[in-house]
């Protein structure tokens, strides 16, 4: 609160964490060898890097063709927030098994009140030390600390202050003005911990803590880009500016900036409220290697999985199944459900996956590791007062069938993208929701597709076309020209030995596939015909040949 003296903070920063966590989930695309150059970009910009791409000349901010011009080895990743909260998440459970009472700011950056950790290990920098060993133990060796008069100070310090031989400057109390005056005004942007910055993510399952935002980006930004343009470069120059010249020229938040470059941080540390563990394994010892047994042995595991949720009045919809070889293979895979997950449910899963992944997965089965990916109130899925009418008859009829069949045993028709109409019936398994997501049906269909057919779709599409001969008058067969042009009027159109005369008839359409392919490439032209009898017909000519692609009843 404002006008409250600063209280000692303690700082953990993990340089380039998006990095880092896609080295630790051990998948996105990175190479094997560690020592190759990775970027992650965020809105083609690069959001964090590796040291052997730094060393390139890659730089936080860079455009990604600018990037890859200075380190033409370079290996691109899409930034992925909620692969950095989930890599995240168990960090800071076990910075919390040592001090409790960490504020999560965003994935790579946390802090703590100094006063608890320096009472109990004998001192601030000794209570950093110990937190950095213990983040050594899981792998994570370039961390640096920062303590200091307020977290925005303390974040300073573990960012300009620390090096990778001392990773742990301590800020003496009440010398927090005189360590930021040389600092840049670039600091006050929206990433600092004192003005805010939201986590960058949707909450996971369970909760990854609370980020504090006091203001917003844009408008940090643009203020640390006007007191450039002023020629105030340093927080100490900014620091020696009248408060009430601030105030009529900045307003409040100008102040804030204004308190934080003097080192009168009154921002206090808010620790979250850690989030219940959500997660469950099993590991099998000596590997399973039939996947009855796996099924067999992660019931109680599915058991104490669902209970868990139950407890605080959750259901999971979207489940996160992870499967460990013993040789160290992994399969990784989001399982979706129609409603919610019960124990049987996560079962079949696990089930469905290993005969899925026989192929990955050589060895016997190590570990099995369930997490929730998304959850839901229970509420939401309580059962009617008066039953849950056909709706849920059908969904318990389909999800038993499944369950004795398989994952692709009972299977649901969809809409997708294509030229073709029997290319836009898709089969997808009952439960899964293909709607969403990049490769998603509703995805497909939004791609631009030259030829497709507009609405309104033919109610009849057959499986495979039925040949047909479309004639003039005449008797002669009609064709289509590589101008596109009719050789003749359409009069009869033959279908199945049967005589039906053309009464109106509208195309050529072309549909043309891959001319860049002389083996696969493909034109046609479509036609739509009413017959005497009033039935309307799509028609397909492709070169002398005519089939009946669907009909419209």
């Amino acid at each position: 609160m404002a006008g409250q003296p600063p209280v000692r903070s303690l700082v953990l920063w993990f340089p380039d964490w998006p990095v880092t966590a896609l080295v630790r989930e051990g998948h996105g695309g990175l190479p094997p060898d560690p020592a190759r150059p990775v970027a992650v970009l965020e809105r083609n910009l690069v959001a964090a890097c590796s040291a052997s791409a730094r060393a390139e000349g890659v730089r936080r901010g860079q455009r990604r063709r600018d990037a890859q011009a200075h380190c033409p080895k370079l290996t691109v990743v899409q930034a992925d927030p909620a692969r950095d909260h989930r890599a995240f998440a168990p960090v800071v459970a076990s910075i919390e098994e040592r001090a409790p009472g960490v504020q999560l700011v965003r994935p790579g950056l946390c802090a703590l009140r100094a006063k608890g950790p320096a009472r109990y290990y004998g001192g601030e920098i000794e209570a950093a030390r110990m937190l950095l060993e213990t983040l050594r133990d899981l792998g994570l060796d370039d961390v640096r600390a920062g303590i200091a008069d307020g977290p925005f100070t303390a974040e300073q310090a573990a960012k300009a202050g620390s090096t990778a031989a001392e990773p742990v400057f301590a800020v003496p109390a009440g010398g927090a003005a005189g360590f930021l005056a040389p600092l840049s005004v670039a600091v006050l942007d929206a990433s600092s911990l004192g003005i805010g910055g939201g986590s960058g993510g949707r909450a996971q399952a369970g909760g990854q803590g609370r980020a504090r935002s006091t203001g917003s980006p844009a408008a940090s930004a643009d203020l640390v880009g006007l007191l450039a343009r002023l020629g105030v470069q340093t927080l100490g120059a900014f620091a020696a500016m009248e408060p009430d010249r601030v105030r009529e020229r900045f307003g409040e938040r100008g102040i804030r900036l204004h308190a934080l470059s003097a080192g009168r941080d009154s921002s206090p540390v808010e620790p979250r409220v850690p989030p219940p563990e959500l997660q469950r394994e099993i590991a099998f010892e000596p590997p399973l290697e039939i996947a009855d047994q796996v099924a067999f042995g992660m019931r109680v595991t599915a058991d104490d999985f669902i209970a868990g949720l139950g407890a605080i009045d959750l259901v999971c919809t979207e489940l996160r199944v992870e499967l460990i070889g013993d040789r160290g293979e992994r399969s990784e895979r989001v399982w979706l459900h129609p409603g919610s997950f019960d124990a049987a449910a996560i079962v079949d899963r696990v089930r469905w996956q290993l005969a899925e992944e026989a192929e990955g997965l050589r060895s016997g089965v190590a570990v099995v590791r369930i997490s929730p990916e998304a959850v839901d109130a229970a509420s939401h899925h309580a059962p009617a007062i008066f039953g849950g009418g056909p709706e849920e008859r059908v969904h318990h009829a389909l999800s038993r069938v499944q369950a004795m069949l398989g994952h692709r045993g009972v299977l649901t028709p969809a809409i997708g993208g294509g030229r073709w109409l029997a290319e836009r019936q898709v089969l997808v398994p009952w439960g899964d929701r293909h709607e969403k997501g990049p490769d998603g049906l509703a995805a497909q269909r939004a791609r631009p597709w030259p030829g497709s057919l507009p609405d309104p779709l033919p109610a009849t599409v057959f499986a495979e076309p039925i040949p047909v001969d479309v004639r003039a008058l005449g008797g002669e067969l009609i064709d289509v020209d590589e101008r596109g042009s009719v050789s003749a009027v359409p009069a009869v159109l033959i279908e199945s030995g049967r005589r039906r005369v053309i009464e109106a008839w509208a195309g050529p359409w072309p549909v043309v596939e891959r001319a860049w392919d002389a083996v696969r490439s493909r034109v046609a032209h479509r036609f739509q015909v009413v017959d005497a009898d009033g039935g309307a017909w799509l028609l397909v000519c492709e070169g002398d040949a005519w089939t009946a692609e669907a009909v419209y009843d």
